[in-house]
């Protein structure tokens, strides 16, 4: 056996490094930077003193933005890359301001978005739930006088136990609530309840139909549901729960007579009293910050959770296909181009998404732009190259002027890399731009990749005004 543990442990780092390829995994598997450290929140060294910051003093002049962009030299910029092979038989590319101008359209057609898809989901989010709004699970009294049920709010981020004071976003837990509920109960006289449990918030199928079968046994993706802990991660092993709203009911039990009370036998599912009182509850972190850590990790769990909550709050109901006619409806009012456009889900994980280089476009222009600060998180939220989430590793062999001045949402699937966001030129041009390509072979799959980092980068280096 000791012989076979370091071929074991590189074939497991070997299969890792694939999901994440393949599936936006990074942050599940353990391949990316979490970031869920606010930076604010990093003391400094003890002993050290830090002086009282100043407004710094201009260094230089500003970079004029009065002058157009020339889409000639946009052109020119991508030239070099954007016919190269390894990218496969389609691309999709395209640069557009924040006014709706496009200065570079290949005519690609309509693409697989991959979790490019997220940007939409997100903006609709902010759009029609509310930055500031969050999701509360509760605890309310059921039927008879010892019943009490745990109801599920759609919280994408609820956990077994609170996480460090420095994680963000902060995240709501059930031993917390259990605690409450304890204490809610304990007034009331009462030491022993049976425990049922509520996720109808969402409805539907909890696996999507237009997703590969292959999602849920090879733990690519949990069944949604409006009721889970830890994203229905299994706690002892790898892969996801069956049922995550029955595990998640069934752990609640065990925080509540670690609290002290008894729970008579196994937690049955329900639909709480319309009129139910409510006995104890824990909030979400607000859905700005939800959207944030979405876009910024590719959250796939998060992103699904989100559509389902648009879905409700458009009132096409808590469900996949609920949710995707709620994201086009709300896109659709804030003049995003949705022609030619399919939504079957929120993380972008169906391969029969389709969206176009306007849809892109249009979604971060009204994102960026400044008249709707509300929906100004989408932007907020894209990695920086370089530097932050998904973007961390991305353009480091490529042209200087792209890490730190690009920030850009990944895609990716089997034969899908893309790269959509925001740059600014050395003009001082503000750009956004789609680069994708969704018929990548397998052997060029590193290739492309780094295609796709050049053109970014090439663009960011332009003097294109």
């Amino acid at each position: 056996m000791s012989t076979w543990l370091p071929v074991l442990v590189v074939l497991a780092v070997v299969a890792a490094a694939f999901a994440s390829f393949q599936y936006d995994l990074g942050e599940r598997l353990g391949l990316a930077h979490d970031d869920t450290t606010d930076p604010a929140e990093v003391a400094p060294p003890p002993g050290l003193e830090l002086p009282a910051l100043t407004p710094p003093s201009p260094v230089a002049a500003g970079v004029p933005t009065t002058s157009p962009v020339d889409p000639a030299k946009v052109r020119r910029a991508l030239a070099s890359y954007a016919q190269e092979k390894d990218l496969g038989k389609h691309r999709v590319l395209a640069v557009g301001g924040l006014d709706g101008s496009v200065w570079y359209d290949n005519a690609g057609g309509d693409f697989t978005p991959a979790s490019t898809m997220k940007l939409l989901t997100g903006t609709a989010a902010l759009e029609a739930i509310g930055p500031d709004t969050t999701f509360r699970t509760t605890v309310v009294t059921g039927a008879r006088s010892r019943d009490i049920v745990l109801v599920g709010g759609g919280d994408p981020f609820l956990t077994h136990t609170k996480p460090s004071s420095t994680t963000y976003p902060e995240r709501a837990d059930i031993r917390s609530l259990a605690r409450e509920t304890a204490a809610a109960l304990a007034e009331q006289g009462l030491t022993k309840v049976r425990l049922q449990f509520d996720d109808s918030l969402f409805t539907g199928p909890s696996v999507n139909p237009h997703w590969p079968a292959s999602y849920i046994p090879e733990a690519v993706v949990p069944p949604i549901t409006a009721l889970w802990v830890d994203k229905g991660a299994k706690p002892d092993s790898w892969g996801f729960e069956s049922d995550p709203s029955q595990a998640a009911a069934t752990m609640f039990a065990a925080e509540l007579r670690r609290a002290g009370v008894g729970v008579a036998g196994t937690p049955r599912r329900t639909t709480a009293a319309d009129d139910a009182t409510e006995i104890a509850a824990v909030e979400s972190a607000p859905v700005w910050q939800i959207v944030d850590r979405v876009i910024s990790v590719s959250d796939n769990e998060g992103a699904e959770i989100l559509s389902h909550q648009v879905g409700i709050a458009e009132g096409t109901g808590g469900s996949f296909a609920g949710g995707a006619k709620a994201v086009r409806a709300v896109l659709g009012r804030l003049g995003v181009p949705l022609a030619g456009t399919r939504f079957f889900d929120g993380s972008g994980l169906s391969r029969e998404d389709k969206l176009t280089s306007q849809a892109i476009l249009g979604v971060l222009a009204t994102a960026a732009k400044g008249n709707r600060p509300e929906l100004r998180t989408v932007v907020t939220a894209l990695p920086v190259a370089g530097f932050t989430g998904s973007m961390t590793s991305r353009l480091g062999d490529s042209d200087d002027a792209g890490p730190g001045r690009v920030r850009a949402k990944t895609g990716t699937l089997t034969g899908v890399h893309g790269l959509a966001g925001v740059t600014t030129d050395l003009d001082g041009n503000v750009m956004t731009f789609l680069f994708l390509a969704d018929r990548v072979t397998d052997e060029h799959v590193l290739d492309a990749r780094d295609t796709l980092d050049d053109l970014t980068a090439a663009l960011a280096a332009c003097h294109c005004s």
